[in-house]
């Protein structure tokens, strides 16, 4: 039976798994994230007792990553703050060890495919997937394929409208303070607050501030890409109270703007949470691999 490999390459710890869906996983094993020799020699050798039945392999990772076919950096991480991972080449020591397709794209874009694949996008052609959580991030597929151009999209990294008067906090991000992440993401309502996001009960102001950058970021993702659904994922999206709260705010913020019909009423049918939680990535990176097979 033919099989497909997927990886899912996080900071802390690689995620790995052979099989042909959610419901077909023949093998899952978690590699703490060590320095890249050590920790691809790991993945390769769960990879290898299954070599002849693989067609391909997807692997959804941390970024940046260098996606563009013609650049001759090419699959590798050019800057992280994760020590020694700068420069590593993701596709070759996988292309080296078993000759087959190999799929590389950011972790986010690869819960995008999953989601699409088995999950709360099924059925749609153009949507998005933003995670919150530690960082910001997001993945658009547009017409049933990935969103690439010169880069991936960093959408963590718009920039909306901050209120200085109402929130003087100046914001987490190194490169640009205030941006969407730097405003919303966990670490900076941690630093804002003085706790994590999990330990500021419902009725918390800050609940209503994350509210209100959420919606202003959405609404931007939503006015360039206009996408059919967008799922909203990560730790700090799941909140109790948090998703009703942005897309009341979304709805005053585009003002019946948009006439479509999906973006009438409460929007619980246009922004929600993703179906396949904690392993949206994982079976991403699968289904990037059956995309890389066919």
């Amino acid at each position: 039976m033919s099989l497909y490999g997927a990886v899912e390459a996080g900071g802390t710890k690689f995620l790995c798994a052979v099989g042909t869906g959610p419901d077909h996983l023949e093998a899952i094993l978690r590699i703490p994230t060590t320095t890249p020799d050590e920790t691809l020699a790991r993945v390769i050798a769960f990879f290898r007792p299954f070599a002849g039945a693989l067609k391909a392999i997807g692997i959804g990772s941390f970024g940046p990553l260098d996606l563009d076919p013609t650049s001759p950096t090419f699959g590798t991480i050019p800057t992280t703050p994760k020590p020694g991972w700068s420069g590593t080449n993701l596709l070759w020591p996988f292309q080296e060890a078993f000759g087959i397709p190999i799929g590389l794209t950011t972790d986010v874009q690869a819960a995008a495919l999953g989601e699409g694949r088995w999950g709360a996008a099924q059925g749609l052609h153009t949507f998005v997937y933003l995670t919150v959580g530690t960082g910001i991030g997001g993945g658009a597929i547009v017409h049933g394929r990935m969103l690439h151009g010169v880069w991936h999209p960093e959408m963590g990294h718009i920039r909306i409208p901050h209120d200085w008067e109402r929130d003087p906090f100046p914001g987490v991000c190194p490169f640009h303070g205030d941006c969407l992440e730097g405003l919303a993401s966990g670490p900076a309502m941690a630093a804002r607050w003085g706790q994590p996001p999990e330990a500021l009960p419902p009725d918390h102001p800050a609940w209503e501030l994350e509210a209100e950058y959420l919606a202003l970021g959405l609404v931007n993702i939503l006015c360039i890409l206009t996408p059919q659904r967008i799922l909203l994922g990560g730790g700090v999206a799941q909140h109790p109270g948090l998703l009703p709260r942005v897309r009341e705010r979304m709805r005053a913020l585009l003002n019946r703007y948009l006439p479509a019909p999906a973006l009438e009423g409460d929007l619980e049918t246009y922004v929600m949470p993703p179906a396949l939680g904690e392993r949206a990535g994982l079976l991403g990176a699968l289904a990037l691999a059956m995309e890389m097979a066919s």
